[in-house]
């Protein structure tokens, strides 16, 4: 399958982890819904687990969709709301938390061994001009 569509309501329902990469089948990265109740205390945790059954080296960015996450990372503290972005790199100490008084929804992307500086291939080559000017002022 090239593609597939999904909610994170189709995922499932209550709270806790919804598994964003089975339900779609992505392979190339890791990728999970968490939804919280209001003011859930997250757990601290860090990734650094590398053995022939496991395999858990991977830097997280998240995303938070939906509340107020509270991220406490290597003795920081900050809340972010929606469109809010957290990097963590795998071996840093980290608790995400609702600091909110509604539900958290965020998504947890995890991957590993770096970028792959690319970008995508245009099929239609009158579109070049549109391409170069869309968000001239981002980047990866």
């Amino acid at each position: 399958m090239t593609h597939a569509f999904g909610s994170v309501d189709e995922l499932g329902e209550g709270y806790g982890f919804r598994k964003v990469r089975r339900a779609l089948g992505i392979t190339a990265f890791g990728v999970n819904a968490i939804v919280m109740p209001p003011r859930y205390d997250g757990f601290l945790h860090y990734h650094d687990v590398q053995d022939e059954l496991y395999f858990d080296v991977q830097d997280e960015l998240y995303f938070v969709h939906r509340g107020t996450a509270r991220f406490e990372v290597d003795g920081e503290v900050q809340e972010l709301g929606p469109g809010g972005l957290c990097h963590v790199e795998s071996t840093a100490r980290r608790k995400v938390s609702n600091a909110g008084d509604d539900d958290l929804i965020l998504l947890a992307i995890g991957g590993k061994d770096g970028y792959v500086e690319r970008d995508g291939q245009l099929v239609n080559p009158e579109d070049l001009g549109r391409r170069r000017s869309f968000g001239s002022a981002g980047g990866s």
